[in-house]
């Protein structure tokens, strides 16, 4: 349920990443509520089939399009974004919900893996949003919002190469967003903690390994770690993806929004 009205984003084409995954999911449906043209992308080609059909049950199919892309590849950038404008105009809004997880102490990493978590997580993003940008300084207007993680903001066990792109995401928001709001361009990251998502139950169950724990007992302990008592909602998340997009937020800037339940409190 969204708690913005139905025309809080009308005129604007917003396109978002990781849409098959469970915040970039979410996030879609809800933008799609506000009124948005919306375009999204992923690489899961069932995912993306299913987001189209709910995307139906509300709006007409003129409202948005949905495309399969590997944005970490230049060509798969280029096609999305050429066919993104060509349907729906202008883009006005980005949203940067690609990314992967990983759980891994120091000694287990390599220097691939490192590369990977960097390339998917942060160069990816920067590489889209780069030509995107430049167009909204055309335009003098738009909206950045990165999805980040609290991991962008403190470190913890088994979490180096994660924790690294997402620290290079937050310092890359801060440093852009100084120099985009001289051209009316407004850029902010999310940073979600623990989130109700299939990304999470993964690295529960690699937690869970890792101290010879049972599952259930990994899941309890996290939820207990978070003042609130439970984990985000995927929704609760998109929600705050949404605001940032309004015109409410006009001065926000440069700002990583904590979701964690009161697990990080600065």
């Amino acid at each position: 349920m969204t708690i913005f009205s139905s025309d809080a984003l009308r005129h604007r084409h917003i396109l978002i990443t990781g849409a098959t995954g469970d915040i970039g999911y979410e996030t879609a449906k809800v933008l799609i509520s506000m009124g948005a043209k919306l375009t999204a992308t992923g690489r899961n080609v069932d995912k993306l089939n299913q987001l189209r059909r709910e995307l139906l049950e509300t709006t007409d199919e003129k409202n948005f399009c949905v495309m399969t892309a590997d944005i970490t590849k230049e060509a798969d950038r280029n096609e999305l974004m050429a066919y993104a404008e060509k349907q729906l105009g202008f883009i006005s809004g980005l949203v940067n919900a690609a990314g992967i997880a990983g759980n891994k102490k120091v000694e287990d990493l390599d220097e691939s893996m490192i590369e990977q978590m960097m390339q998917v997580n942060y160069l990816a993003a920067f590489s889209l949003t780069k030509p995107i940008y430049q167009k909204m300084i055309k335009h003098q207007q738009g909206d950045i919002v990165n999805i980040a993680s609290l991991s962008g903001l403190r470190g913890t066990y088994g979490n180096t190469a994660y924790a690294s792109s997402k620290f290079a995401m937050i310092g890359w928001t801060q440093s852009m967003a100084h120099e985009a709001i001289k051209h009316q361009v407004r850029v902010n990251a999310v940073c979600p903690g623990f989130v109700d998502t299939d990304m999470a139950e993964n690295l529960i169950q690699i937690k869970a390994e890792r101290n010879q724990v049972s599952y259930d007992h990994a899941l309890e302990q996290a939820k207990q770690s978070v003042p609130s008592g439970r984990f985000t909602t995927a929704e609760e998340v998109a929600q705050t993806i949404a605001f940032l997009l309004t015109d409410a937020a006009n001065n926000i800037v440069g700002e990583s929004v904590k979701i964690s339940g009161g697990s990080v409190m600065r």
